[in-house]
């Protein structure tokens, strides 16, 4: 969350930033809480510190007295707090200088594009098609036995899933390949490699409000007889792992890359993405989360980018970079650059990577903090990031490595890890 200091001395800054988002909170109401609040509480110090008198000096009926305007302040003191508290909690990111200011997606702006859209000399086909026909996508089953937006991914499909997960962990965990792409793109970032987690998928509803990644029960699924819902992406249990933990300076940046199931209702999304694995509730996903000094955190987010389009043209897929609007942002978020690979089969670009920068607006909430060399104690700064979404890159290779006859090609980069497979087809 913001900081109330900075709210009160910066509130027209806070004030569009909460119109650009989108978000409804009145400021004056939030301010005179915080009024209220800091009043209430000298009130109670000044009446702890008159009971402490009053018992040095015997005085048992001042202190009975005493006693009692406490439990009263203190009544007073807890419903103003919880009041401001979730007032404060309403209060979205400040969005970055650079952000574009607009409603909708529609205000999104194109930043670069790569790549050559593959040309065919025939009608290509989406993927859900593709993969019926070689037997490596089975949606209708799943269907029949779990409902819809889910899916069987099979044989060579499914090999090729892990291959992703294991090209991309082959370059998140090895030092010169990292310093390699912070090089060519520029980057100026200290260069470590990222610690590779299984993490949990399921987190209790208080942790993930701390993460101020609401997470509703017509968004995702909730367990209320046991406190906890799952995870809609591996950074939710991620984020939290230093929470009320103070790091050292001489630690940072620390990098963790997870691999997790994401569960999600997608209650918002009927009629959208019917077919195939691109909207899914069941879904894989591959999330880098990075923890650092807060002059580093933009070039920090500049580096997760970098590492996203070495992948993509790795793979050889055309992308653009997109600079995602106010209104289209997400609540906790800083700055917000996502990438949009092409899929020839659906003829238009689809997102497959997001970049979250929240600055010290999760790790307020979090109370993870870092002790500079000089003693001071500070919020630090929060990024995640996608290194692939399982599902939605399978889809991207499937459509622009598809063939006339129904094959689809295994990037060369992967061929590798696929024991020098170079097609799917049909068995």
């Amino acid at each position: 969350m913001l900081d109330i200091k900075f709210i009160r001395e910066n509130k027209d800054i806070v004030a569009s930033a909460i119109k650009n988002k989108n978000r409804d909170v009145d400021l004056d109401i939030l301010l005179e809480l915080s009024d209220r609040r800091k009043s209430l509480k000298q009130e109670i110090d000044n009446v702890n510190q008159g009971r402490n008198e009053a018992a040095k000096s015997r005085d048992v009926e001042k202190g009975t007295q005493l006693k009692k305007e406490l439990e009263m302040l203190e009544k007073d003191f807890n419903e103003i707090d919880k009041q401001f508290f979730a007032l404060m909690a309403k209060v979205p990111n400040i969005p970055s200088p650079d952000t574009p200011i607009g409603k909708d997606e529609s205000s999104n702006k194109v930043m670069r594009e790569w790549g050559t859209k593959p040309q065919f000399d025939f009608e290509p086909k989406e993927h859900d098609e593709l993969g019926k026909a070689l037997g490596i996508l089975d949606i209708e089953t799943a269907g029949e036995i779990s409902g819809s937006r889910f899916a069987y991914i099979k044989g060579d499909l499914a090999l090729l899933q892990f291959t992703l997960l294991q090209f991309c962990f082959s370059i998140l965990t090895n030092k010169e390949q990292l310093k390699s792409i912070a090089k060519e793109k520029n980057v100026q970032v200290s260069i470590g490699t990222f610690v590779p987690i299984i993490p949990p998928v399921f987190i209790k509803p208080a942790v993930q409000n701390r993460m101020a990644r609401f997470m509703t029960p017509e968004e995702h699924y909730m367990f209320q007889s046991d406190d906890l819902m799952l995870i809609g992406s591996a950074e939710h249990t991620l984020g939290p792992l230093y929470m009320d933990k103070i790091l050292e300076e001489k630690d940072l940046p620390i990098r963790l890359v997870g691999y997790s199931t994401a569960f999600r209702r997608e209650a918002g999304s009927h009629g959208k993405d019917t077919k195939g694995i691109i909207r899914q509730h069941q879904f894989d996903k591959l999330e880098m989360e990075t923890f650092c000094l807060p002059e580093n955190s933009l070039q920090e987010q500049e580096f997760l980018v970098a590492i996203q389009e070495h992948i993509l043209q790795s793979l050889d897929l055309p992308y653009q970079v997109v600079a995602i609007c106010t209104g289209d942002m997400a609540f906790p978020d800083y700055r917000q650059i996502d990438i949009e690979t092409w899929m020839p089969g659906q003829n238009r670009y689809r997102e497959t990577h997001s970049a979250d920068l929240t600055a010290s607006f999760q790790s307020r909430r979090l109370n993870t903090r870092v002790r500079r060399n000089d003693g001071k104690i500070e919020p630090l700064h929060m990024n995640d990031a996608t290194a692939v979404a399982m599902g939605r890159m399978l889809v991207a290779i499937m459509e622009n490595y598809q063939q006339a006859d129904g094959s689809i090609k295994i990037p060369e980069v992967l061929r590798t890890y696929m024991g020098g497979q170079q097609i799917i087809s049909k068995k």
